[in-house]
C-alpha cells in the first residue's frame, strides 16, 4: 500500500536552512515530498532502489511523518461513499446502448487511469452486468480505484458525471 508522507517543522525547517548536514538525494527526496505524492509516485521521481531506507531514515530523525487520513469506517454502498451520488431513475427496459456504453466507460477508465492488468474483479463484474442495479454495483468500487491515482483524482468529478449519465 502507498504512504503519503509530509514534512514535519524539522523538516520543513530543514529545507529552509540546510542544517541537518543531508546528503544531496536525501535532500531531494525530502523535498519530493509534498503531502500529495505516495512513496511510489517518489519512487518513480527519484528512480531510487533504497527509496525505503532513505524514507525510513528522514521519519527516524524526524523531518518527516505518514500522513494521517481519517478513521477507516465500516464498508458502504455508493451512495454512502460519496453523497452526492444520485442515480437517475431506471429505465423500464434496459437500454442494451447505454448499458454498452456505460460498460465501456467504465472498463476504459479503468485501463487508462489505473493499468489494463489492475482491479480485474471489476471488469469481470461489469462484463456479466445485464441490468443497470448490477452495474450501479460497481461503481463505488469503480470510483475508488479511479480516485486512487493520481490523474484519476484530477478528472474524478468529470468522470464521475459522464458515468451517471448512462449508468
Amino acid at each position: 500500500m502507498s504512504v503519503i508522507f509530509v514534512k514535519t517543522p524539522k523538516g520543513v525547517g530543514e529545507i529552509e536552512q540546510r542544517s541537518g548536514g543531508l546528503t544531496p538525494r536525501t535532500r531531494r527526496v525530502l523535498i519530493m515530498l509534498d503531502g500529495k505524492r505516495t512513496d511510489d509516485d517518489i519512487r518513480a521521481m527519484a528512480l531510487a532502489d533504497d527509496l525505503d531506507q532513505t524514507l525510513k531514515m528522514l521519519v527516524d530523525a524526524g523531518y518527516i511523518e505518514p500522513l494521517k487520513g481519517p478513521e477507516p469506517a465500516a464498508p458502504a454502498t455508493a451512495a454512502d461513499q460519496n453523497p452526492a451520488v444520485t442515480f437517475r431513475e431506471i429505465p423500464g427496459e434496459p437500454n442494451p446502448k447505454e448499458m454498452e456504453m456505460a460498460k465501456h466507460f467504465i472498463m476504459n477508465t479503468l485501463k487508462t487511469f489505473c493499468g489494463p492488468l489492475t482491479h480485474l474483479s471489476i471488469y469481470e463484474a461489469v462484463q456479466a452486468a445485464k441490468t443497470h442495479e448490477e452495474l450501479r454495483t460497481q461503481f463505488a468500487p469503480w470510483y475508488d480505484a479511479i480516485t486512487g491515482t493520481r490523474d484519476g483524482r484530477r478528472r474524478a468529478a468529470d468522470l464521475r458525471t459522464d458515468l451517471l449519465k448512462v449508468i
